[in-house]
């Protein structure tokens, strides 16, 4: 071992208390890095493999209805690899014990009985229905764990208005269903919401579509271009009522996880950088002090003829022992909290397997940038020393100047005491360093603030959303369209206290080059149950034959209020209309647009019909209504609003949780690591005039008010710089969340701001205590006896 070599481990032995919290903050950004990472890697290679081994379609196109005989030429159609047809039905399931009904998405399998062509069911237990079988059903995973339904077990179905009893024989999942949500809603509900599976030939029976098909998928050949193998399919479907054929970018599964994706991927750049950034900045502080206290050291060597570089290398031998045990604890932290993580989001996306790995990639990465960070603050502390000649290196610096602050030439002297004055000048004598701690601390307040963002963001949007704009308590969706008179059936149910209309039609928009695929919901005049609302949470009304579409909607077809847009229906007699745009609405979940019911269906031109009712139900009454409803053979589905709610914190709950608890215990980290670094090095640098004044009569109490309050300013000058900057955090996180799916409100309650500030003011307590036991074992003598 090399006589430099022993002098770094001494110098990291000496500086050990402060190395290691180095090391917990670089661990806190490599753990971050490492579990965002590889639960990104695993999720990405898990959905690639099992989209491939059960053959995920590339585009689907729905109908109302058309011969088999049509296939053929479906196959036929430039671009096409292969092509299927099947049924698609909604239905009503009564689960025993379960009080309200639950809405199944029933797919037909093939005749033959076997595995489909595209889209094939992963079996996790069981069998697939026997195609001689009408009362056989497979049902989807999800839903069989909510309600602890077995292999064996019977499931009352109303379809078509018809019940019947059918019995379980196998439970899976498919790649078409990853991520399980009903119609229409943004988040999933695995207590209300199934998918099954059933042969052929019973569905036939069921909707009387014998010989025929109202779904087909489509597998495309390498190369071909999505949108103009669907214009094709649209063409040859356009008779037979085809609403539209999409590929999987608008497909609801795959785009809920490629949105989940792509928030993982920012959540991997994002915090990484914090963490690491901070780490650099203390490396850069203890070397600094390091070099300050071996000034005379360094002159020595250089005398002797130890190059710059060779100093250099020396010292960063320092820096990456600090790397390497921050990188190593936080690469096994990484991987603890990915697994975690994983298994999470595995109850969400319905994966069958999900094999978590630690990449080599993301540990490579992880060790890359934390040696980057600690070599990069290494490097800026070692351009001072390689720029000081031996002869002046050896000799002891000068002493620091002190004068009269900003605060005292203002006047304020009168009411600061001697130790306040003393603490205040030595901030001032550093500005720089009291700027990048007061940074440090300001980015673990900001850390701890965005840990509990996603739980405001989400009470926002459920505020706005399912509270403000939406009051009803059911929303019933008819099989077809229906005249507006059955909503008067409807509201005269026992326990309906209010009943409106309502009319969902598929479009698509297009205005200049821009298009996009939604829905046009018709409300009645001075609607109670569905009231848009904008930006400002004040009501808007649509305007007769103008539309009203929500603002990212706009902003996606960069449309303003007052211009012209053309509207392309998907069904129905699939009129062709410019209206326009009258103004915008402020909605979280979805992207859509508003229009007068009795101006939808007149441009739409099929009558006064409407697609659904909103009930408004007495308290109590919600099971007696469900049943009435479940026995109505032209309902199709039954959603409540709030066990909508309900589901989606059950389901989320558990990911909120573990987001906050990181952000929140990595902060606290940062913030440890800045003070008590902060305070170590103080004690170091002052050892010699705190133990002076202990010998002229200070107690050990103003001893430590006066190192320790320095820090106590900082800390509370950093409070409402780190809420500042952690608003900024989460506006960009908000930022990069939005999608035509859903968009993240950059909110911050109360609540969230008095906790970050908290776990602050504690954090710095911890440390600032054990910092107070090095000042109360203050050896006086041995101090003194040191030279400045």
């Amino acid at each position: 071992m090399s006589m430099l070599t022993r002098k770094g481990l001494r110098d990291l032995w000496h500086v050990r208390t402060q190395a290691l919290a180095i090391a917990c903050v670089i661990a806190g950004g490599v753990a971050t890095l490492v579990m965002s990472r590889s639960t990104l890697e695993s999720l990405s290679n898990t959905r690639a493999l099992f989209y491939q081994e059960e053959a995920l379609a590339d585009l689907w196109a729905p109908l109302k209805r058309a011969p088999d005989t049509l296939l053929p030429r479906l196959a036929s159609v430039p671009g096409v690899q292969a092509a299927e047809t099947r049924l698609l039905a909604n239905a009503t399931l009564n689960v025993a014990g379960f009080e309200e009904p639950a809405r199944g998405d029933i797919v037909s399998l093939p005749l033959d009985g076997g595995q489909p062509l595209l889209n094939r069911v992963h079996l996790v237990s069981g069998r697939l229905p026997d195609p001689d079988a009408d009362a056989e059903i497979l049902l989807g995973e999800a839903f069989a764990q909510a309600h602890r339904l077995q292999l064996g077990d019977s499931l009352r179905l109303i379809l078509q208005g018809h019940a019947t009893t059918m019995r379980i024989v196998g439970i899976g999942t498919s790649p078409e269903y990853v991520y399980q949500s009903p119609p229409g809603a943004a988040f999933p509900d695995f207590q209300r919401f199934a998918v099954l599976w059933m042969n052929r030939h019973a569905m036939e029976k069921a909707l009387d579509m014998d010989g025929a098909f109202n779904n087909v998928v489509f597998r495309l050949r390498t190369g071909a271009i999505a949108e103009a193998v669907a214009s094709e399919v649209d063409g040859l479907l356009a008779r037979y009522g085809g609403v539209g054929a999409y590929g999987r970018h608008e497909q609801t599964s795959a785009r809920y996880l490629e949105e989940e994706l792509r928030q993982l991927r920012t959540m991997a750049t994002l915090f990484p950088v914090i963490f690491l950034g901070v780490a650099a900045f203390l490396v850069h502080v203890v070397l600094m002090r390091l070099l300050s206290t071996q000034r005379e050291q360094v002159g020595v060597l250089k005398a002797f003829g130890y190059g710059n570089r060779t100093l250099a290398v020396h010292y960063l031998g320092i820096a990456t022992w600090i790397a390497a045990g921050g990188a190593l604890l936080g690469i096994a932290l990484g991987t603890a909290l990915g697994s975690w993580l994983a298994h999470v989001y595995q109850g969400i996306y319905r994966f069958p397997f999900l094999t978590y790995r630690l990449s080599l990639g993301a540990t490579a990465l992880g060790l890359a940038v934390s040696f980057a960070a600690a070599c990069g603050g290494a490097l800026l502390a070692l351009r001072a020393a390689a720029a000081l000649p031996p002869a002046e290196a050896m000799r002891a610096a000068a002493p620091s100047r002190f004068g009269a602050t900003i605060l005292e030439r203002l006047g304020f002297q009168r009411w600061l005491s001697p130790s306040a004055r003393i603490a205040i000048r030595d901030l001032e004598r550093r500005p720089g360093r009291a700027s990048i701690t007061l940074a440090g601390l300001a980015m673990a307040c900001a850390v701890m603030t965005v840990g509990r963002f996603q739980g405001d963001a989400i009470d926002r949007m459920v505020n706005v959303q399912l509270s403000i704009a939406q009051t009803h308590d059911i929303e019933v969706n008819f099989v077809d369209l229906a005249p507006r008179g059955a909503v008067f059936e409807l509201a005269a149910l026992p326990g309906v206290r209010e009943a409106e209309p309502v009319r969902s039609a598929p479009v698509r928009l297009v205005h200049g080059l821009r298009s996009y695929r939604t829905t046009l919901e018709g409300l009645p005049p001075n609607a109670r149950l569905r009231r848009p609302v904008d930006a400002k949470l004040r009501r808007v009304e649509p305007q007769s034959n103008d539309l009203l579409l929500t603002d990212y909607l706009g902003t996606m077809l960069d449309l303003k209020a007052g211009d012209l847009l053309d509207i392309q229906a998907l069904d129905g007699h699939r009129h062709r209309r410019e209206m326009r745009v009258s103004g915008f609405v402020h909605e979280y979940i979805g992207a859509r647009g508003y229009m007068d019911l009795d101006s939808l269906n007149r441009q739409l031109g099929d009558g006064d019909v409407i697609s659904g009712v909103l009930l408004g139900v007495a308290p109590g009454a919600e099971p007696d209504v469900y049943l009435r409803l479940s026995r109505r053979p032209r309902v199709m589905g039954i959603a409540s609003r709030l066990a909508s709610v309900r589901s989606f914190y059950a389901t989320m709950g558990e990911s909120m949780l573990i987001f906050s608890l990181v952000a929140a215990l990595l902060g606290a980290v940062i913030n440890f690591g800045v003070v008590y670094n902060a305070a170590r090095i103080s004690l170091s640098e002052r050892g010699r005039e705190l133990a002076s004044l202990r010998v002229l009569g200070m107690t050990r109490a103003e001893v430590g008010g006066l190192l320790l309050g320095q820090l106590g300013l900082l800390v509370f000058l950093s409070l409402p710089c780190g809420l500042v900057a952690g608003w900024a955090l989460c506006w960009l996180m908000a930022r990069g969340f939005q999608s035509e799916l859903f968009r993240v409100p950059a909110v911050l309650s109360t609540a969230t701001y008095a906790f970050a500030a908290i776990t602050v003011l504690a954090a710095s307590g911890l440390s600032a205590l054990l910092v107070y036991r090095r000042i109360s074992r203050l050896d006086l003598v041995a101090v003194l006896k040191t030279r400045e």
